[in-house]
């Protein structure tokens, strides 16, 4: 398992390597990005933030309990802190797993939970205007 919270570069092909082994029969992979348009509004801007401890426990503790729900191998994620743009690539998540359907199951799971448990959050630019979700 691998988590990291931070402004870097998601490197997606090093660590799709992270997880993947001679015993998957599939990698599933979720890749966020920063969309033009939400609730009908132009989105210049987001910037990401996050209590940096507690976001990476509680990430830690998500793919453990992935682990034990779901037929996966291994898991990662990566999410991005700081000022983005659209299309941008803010978040990485990915899976494996002996088959196909566990792995998307687990990697659905894993973004869900994260939108509703891990300290992170968003604050969406409209023009100038920015409001927090």
């Amino acid at each position: 398992m691998f988590i990291k919270v931070s402004k870097d570069k998601i490197e997606i092909e090093k660590l799709i390597s992270m997880i993947n082994s001679e015993k998957n029969g599939a990698i599933v992979t979720f890749i966020g990005t920063v969309r033009s348009l939400n609730e009908g509004k132009n989105v210049t801007k987001i910037i990401y933030d996050a209590y940096l401890p507690m976001a990476e426990i509680e990430l830690e503790k998500l793919l453990e309990d992935a682990k034990s729900k779901f037929e996966i191998f291994d898991a990662c994620v990566h999410h991005r802190i700081g000022e983005y743009y659209p299309s941008d690539i803010v978040v990485f998540i990915g899976v494996s797993s002996a088959h196909r359907e566990e792995a998307f199951k687990a990697c659905k799971f894993i973004i869900d939970e994260i939108k509703e448990k891990i300290p992170i959050w968003k604050k969406e630019f409209y023009g100038e205007e920015g409001k927090w979700l």
